[in-house]
């Protein structure tokens, strides 16, 4: 069964930085493309970045040059490095994948920036 679990998430001052994981099961991780998505409060849940099977990346304009998405095929899992963090990134981050044409999610991680 296709499972995909957040974590990382927490509190953080403006300026810092946080590191959010995924782990995959139930796929054979190293072929599908994985994607960060994340959803604010009253806001539509939105494509934060995205990496290949190969490693190329893709970032939403609002993240770009601050985050960095990587992925470790070894041990199931894509990782989202979040520097210097704003207050208007504080959301609920989601992994999720496509396989088949159907799309899964994890159940969010929530990160918070103060300021």
């Amino acid at each position: 069964q296709l499972q995909l679990v957040e974590s990382g998430g927490g509190l953080v001052q403006a300026g810092g930085s946080l590191r959010l994981s995924c782990a995959a099961s139930g796929i054979r991780f190293s072929v599908y493309g994985m994607y960060w998505y994340r959803q604010a409060p009253g806001k539509q849940r939105e494509l934060v970045a995205s990496i290949t099977s190969g490693g190329g990346t893709n970032y939403a304009d609002s993240v770009k040059g601050r985050f960095t998405c990587s992925r470790d095929n070894a041990k199931n899992t894509v990782y989202l490095q979040m520097n210097s963090l704003k207050s208007e990134d504080t959301a609920v981050y989601y992994c999720t994948v496509r396989v088949v044409g159907n799309n899964y999610w994890g159940q969010g991680t929530q990160v918070t920036v103060t300021s």
